[in-house]
């Protein structure tokens, strides 16, 4: 196991309290994943039953709620059958819990005694939910815009809030700076996280009889869950598990959509974007990992879908007439399968509640 620096392959120890290179270039985790099923089959139902294929040593202790192994469920969508995964489920109330499971395990393991993060909501919640587990001083740079709900359950778990005027990248700026003195706990570039949000593509094919879906529809902000999709999909091929990748469908909103511009070379000279959006959670401008989610999508033969606001509120008031209370972001989501359904498609399509729409106001 070790640490590789992106573009440059130089390599450092798997223990050095670092989440960027030294360059200042992202940084990735290079692991050989085993899946011993057996194994799994008979191990406690949460994402820590893929220990083997997490770069975490357990012996040390590990900072857990028991999170993971959400139900995923079949659902029939415009006459179309569907899983998806109840991610809003999680003790915060989105998959976020899977990435701060192993971030903050690790920052334990490493010393570290204070965090820093920004997030427009859900990754701060559960960064800061975890930090409290691991007593672990935690401070949160947001949106000031951002919803009182998300910000009360920071408070809640004992976080320090900095509320940043301006959009969610004004906040990314606050962070980092902040950051040059303090461990960046951060979703985006901290490769920690993305050893727990792979989980979800392990738990996905274990839950459909260790057989790959055709298609996962995902969320596409700062695109924790797409790399790490591509990750947990890419060990399971290599060990044989799986014997396809499948597609990655990435969603944005119309409003806040630089990914699919650039996914389909989208002349967009203005960078004319608009954080102005209900789905808050994935108005993303500058993704930091822009260049590998997109490249994730590519290499998977999937592609990029975008919505509008009419299209996420009515997905959320079907989704809701089902009996699931969803936020915004997650409705986002599901107006995009919806449309990624629309086709006369014949295959097995994974999607998923990102968020509970207790944390958010109600579209009614």
């Amino acid at each position: 196991m070790k640490l590789i620096e992106q573009d440059k392959n130089e390599s450092f120890n798997i223990d050095e309290p670092i989440w960027i290179s030294p360059n200042g270039n992202l940084l990735d985790i290079e692991i050989d994943a085993k899946f011993d099923l057996q194994k799994i089959k008979n191990a406690y139902p949460n994402l820590w039953r893929y220990e083997d294929a997490i770069a975490i040593n357990q012996q040390d202790g590990i900072v857990s709620l028991n999170e993971g192994f959400t139900a995923i469920e079949k659902i029939k969508l415009n006459g179309k059958e569907i899983y998806i995964k109840h991610e809003q489920l999680f003790s915060t109330g989105s998959y976020k819990d899977r990435g701060a499971t192993t971030l903050i395990s690790k920052a334990k393991q490493l010393g570290v005694k204070k965090i820093v993060q920004d997030s427009s909501g859900n990754a701060g919640c559960a960064i800061a939910a975890y930090a409290a587990k691991a007593q672990i001083n935690c401070e949160i740079y947001l949106p000031e815009n951002t919803s009182n709900s998300k910000i009360s359950q920071m408070l809640a778990y004992g976080a320090r809030i900095n509320k940043i005027k301006g959009d969610r990248n004004a906040t990314s700026i606050a962070a980092w700076k902040a950051a040059k003195n303090i461990y960046y706990a951060s979703h985006c570039y901290n490769p920690w996280f993305f050893e727990g949000t792979k989980t979800f593509a392990f738990e996905v094919c274990e839950q459909l009889g260790w057989k790959s879906p055709d298609s996962v529809v995902l969320p596409a902000g700062n695109g924790t869950l797409i790399i790490g999709c591509y990750i947990g999909f890419s060990q399971l091929l290599k060990a044989g598990i799986i014997h396809q990748m499948p597609k990655i469908i990435a969603v944005q909103t119309e409003t806040c959509c630089p990914l699919y511009d650039a996914f389909f070379d989208t002349n967009n000279s203005d960078n004319n974007y608009s954080s102005n959006t209900i789905a808050e959670g994935i108005a993303i401008i500058n993704a930091p990992r822009a260049e590998q989610i997109l490249n994730a999508v590519k290499e998977t033969k999937g592609t990029f879908i975008k919505v509008n606001e009419v299209e996420i509120k009515d997905a959320w008031i079907k989704i809701a007439a089902m009996g699931n209370y969803i936020e915004p972001t997650s409705a986002a989501t599901i107006a995009g399968l919806e449309k990624y359904i629309q086709g006369s498609l014949d295959q097995t399509i994974v999607s998923l509640f990102s968020g509970h729409g207790l944390k958010s106001k109600s579209l009614i």
